[in-house]
């Protein structure tokens, strides 16, 4: 058995506000201080990867967690903006029997979501999705048997 703990990147500000490469937006200060406390949440994790969009935003928000674990932050592109809510699925999959802690977007976290809503796993009405929110989703042989919802800190 294995848990992913499904991230959504803690807050970058407004997407309008920002000029350049969308990739590259960091986080604000409230974001920096919401990966400060999602690190304190999970330190006690046995946690064996973790896993991230390769956008500065996702990767700032598990940076003190790894760093907390003595762990690298592995960029992916499962876990990119449009990536749909399935590749998190497959990556799950993939390294079924670990402990993960994926970082990713919005728009990816919703279509999971609406998977794992499909399946009967979640409600409609608590399905939740605040920035630097997490997702404890439990995994026995490949599939899903759990949902947990996190609140962002």
């Amino acid at each position: 058995m294995g848990v992913a703990y499904v991230v959504r990147h803690a807050k970058a500000g407004d997407r309008s506000d920002w000029s350049g490469d969308d990739r590259a937006r960091p986080l604000t200060k409230s974001g920096q201080r919401q990966a400060e406390a999602l690190a304190g949440m999970l330190e006690g994790e046995a946690i064996d990867r973790i896993l991230s969009s390769g956008y500065l935003r996702c990767v700032q928000t598990v940076e003190p967690l790894a760093t907390h674990l003595k762990l690298s932050v592995e960029p992916v592109k499962e876990l990119e903006e449009g990536a749909g809510g399935d590749s998190v699925l497959r990556l799950m999959q993939k390294l079924r029997g670990r402990n993960l802690v994926l970082c990713t977007h919005g728009d990816v976290v919703e279509e999971l979501l609406e998977r794992l809503i499909a399946q009967g796993l979640l409600p409609r009405a608590r399905a939740k999705m605040e920035k630097g929110s997490t997702w404890v989703l439990e995994e026995t042989s490949g599939k899903i048997t759990a949902a947990r919802y996190l609140a962002a800190p």
